[in-house]
């Protein structure tokens, strides 16, 4: 530990401090932070949900923040990782944290964890709950950042847990099959708390984990489910109560309507503790944003933005292209991360794409451009693929080459879209 007259001074200087903390950037267990949030007498008497899940975390977590919002409650949304700013993992009623704050929670964390070395996430963690501890939330809702059962979001107890859905990614921490994966996502549910699951058909190890601790667990397609689907509305459905004429999410994808459905039931099960009414749920449906998810960052030609790193999430990203499918060619500018499934990406969104502009992005994992190029042509021979040393330039160069009925697709991982996202406004600041 640091001593007070020593300690980082600006926010940069911060995250440059707590990423070198610890020797791994992913470390799962949650010894370390249980001390240090016993020390830091980390007791929320707000409730908490919880949320996981392979894909739609981001999108159930913006739901429920924005329908509480709506409906007049304090709430507090911590999120990973970020685009933009590290600032945008923590909100409070809508609103991202300050860097005074931010550099104020991470001195909390800092003084009590003494000779406790945290990964840049824990310590990130702990900081946003002695924040939103300060602020006094009425209600906290936090994404699980990787897996569940030993993440240490999970260090805190839910008074509600969802886990969306269960598919394969991250193997070197949560294991290669469904059934493996099912069971580190139901390490969020309690004994006697309300667990929903999203998935229609949930691994057994999520369904056996949640009978042993005797968790209250609901699951789509059986004890609730979207009814009546159409272009513009739809209705919910559960063993208990029914809400008709809902909007369609505004956020792309016909799966935010299972989001949708894990976010309605949650509420449902919430409602002694936080009421609300059906008019907030219509407003907050219709008027939820999250960034980089299908997000049109421009228009003439149109710009697209999609975080989607794995198959999951780049069979969904396929679906919402055939569904918009231009006038013109498709230009991608694509990265991803070496420890992904990069050619079940590349085989499910493939035929959606003209051209391939390939480049690695700024993270030391990234995987490098001629393998996935290589992996591109494996697959579609007569695609043109090119490649580019840096994702701005990519973006640059698609922006040159797309006429006004083209579509620029940038996608493969969370630092492609913020790196064209960075590009994009600086760019705008320029002009």
């Amino acid at each position: 530990m640091l001593k007070s007259n020593t300690l980082p001074q600006s926010l940069a200087d911060w995250l440059v401090y707590i990423e070198a903390l610890h020797p791994k950037t992913i470390a799962m267990g949650l010894e370390r932070v249980e001390v240090v949030r016993s020390r830091l007498n980390l007791n929320p008497d707000f409730p908490i949900i919880t949320v996981s899940g392979t894909n739609g975390k981001g999108s159930t977590c913006a739901m429920l923040e924005r329908i509480y919002q709506i409906a007049g409650y304090n709430v507090a949304c911590y999120t990973s990782p970020h685009l933009l700013t590290y600032n945008e993992r923590i909100r409070i009623h809508g609103i991202e944290i300050t860097d005074s704050e931010l550099c104020q929670s991470f001195v909390a964390v800092e003084n009590a964890r003494k000779e406790i070395a945290l990964t840049y996430f824990e310590f990130g963690t702990l900081a946003a709950m002695w924040h939103m501890i300060k602020k006094g939330v009425d209600l906290a809702i936090l994404e699980v950042g990787l897996g569940g059962r030993l993440d240490a979001v999970n260090v805190f107890e839910p008074d509600c847990s969802i886990v969306t859905n269960i598919d394969i990614d991250h193997v070197e921490f949560l294991g290669n099959t469904r059934e493996s994966i099912g069971y580190e996502k139901a390490g969020i549910f309690r004994k006697c708390v309300p667990a929903i699951c999203g998935d229609y058909n949930p691994p057994v190890t999520l369904i056996d984990y949640a009978k042993k601790i005797e968790a209250e667990l609901y699951v789509i397609g059986c004890d609730f489910q979207p009814k009546s689907i159409d272009k513009f509305k739809w209705a919910y459905q559960s063993t208990n109560d029914s809400i008709q004429d809902l909007p369609i999410p505004k956020l792309e994808g016909s799966f935010q309507i299972s989001n949708a459905c894990c976010v309605i039931k949650a509420i449902s099960l919430m409602q002694e503790k936080l009421p609300l009414g059906e008019e907030h749920i219509v407003n907050g449906l219709n008027s939820v944003e999250l960034k980089g998810r299908f997000q049109t960052l421009s228009t003439n030609p149109d710009v697209i933005l999609d975080v989607a790193h794995n198959p999951h999430a780049a069979r969904t990203l396929s679906d919402n292209l055939k569904r918009t499918t231009p006038k013109g060619k498709t230009i991608a500018v694509f990265s991803m991360l070496a420890d992904k499934d990069i050619g079940a990406v590349v085989k499910a969104v493939g035929e959606n794409i003209d051209t391939w502009f390939v480049s690695e992005n700024h993270n030391p994992r990234s995987a490098k451009a001629d393998f996935m190029a290589d992996i591109i042509k494996a697959y579609f021979p007569l695609k043109n693929v090119k490649i580019f040393n840096e994702v701005s330039l990519a973006f640059r160069q698609a922006c040159l080459d797309a006429c006004e009925n083209d579509r620029i697709l940038v996608f493969g991982s969370f630092y492609t879209v913020a790196e064209v996202m960075h590009h994009h406004r600086n760019m705008n600041s320029i002009q």
